[in-house]
């Protein structure tokens, strides 16, 4: 399991609410950087999110867990944080729907936030993550995804048995 392949996310920090632009594939190999950008944002407290996935080329379950986990995290936040999900393709809007993360998130078909300044930003990247980093990540984003919907329990089963045995959890 590959725990680092670059960092597709551009993010605007000096916007409120923060703008994360989604440019190519996001996936397990790079979700951490949106994941702990996320978290040590709130921690500073800034709690309110935009991603754009104009650009978004693709994105995986666990993609869609770590946002699931950051929504969670917002909500019961005090005070409580927004995550917004916008300009969604078709695919890219059917997978968050499926796995349940409109429950979660704000979800902004067409153009309603044509006013953001989508321009330049700055590359989010970090520390690499170990296999056994990576592993937990991995499980930690399914879980979250069958959290939010008993249904995804059996599409992610196997995937989450495995990692399960790898971490040792």
């Amino acid at each position: 399991m590959a725990a680092n392949a670059g960092s597709p996310f551009l993010v605007n920090a000096e916007a409120d609410p923060i703008l994360v632009r989604v440019c190519g594939r996001a996936s397990f190999q790079n979700s951490q950087y949106v994941r702990d950008y996320i978290q040590q944002s709130a921690r500073e407290g800034r709690r309110r999110f935009i991603l754009d996935f104009d650009q978004c080329t693709g994105m995986d379950s666990t993609f869609l867990g770590v946002l699931a986990g950051a929504a969670i995290d917002l909500r019961k936040s005090v005070p409580a944080g927004t995550l917004v999900l916008c300009r969604l393709g078709p695919r890219n809007l059917e997978l968050v729907r499926n796995l349940g993360l409109h429950r979660l998130a704000s979800v902004v078909t067409g153009d309603d936030l044509a006013d953001l300044n989508r321009e330049g930003g700055t590359a989010l990247e970090g520390p690499e993550l170990t296999e056994n980093e990576a592993a937990r990540m991995v499980l930690q984003a399914h879980d979250t995804l069958v959290q939010i919907d008993e249904a995804n329990r059996a599409k992610f089963q196997d995937v989450i048995s495995l990692l399960r045995g790898r971490v040792g959890s």
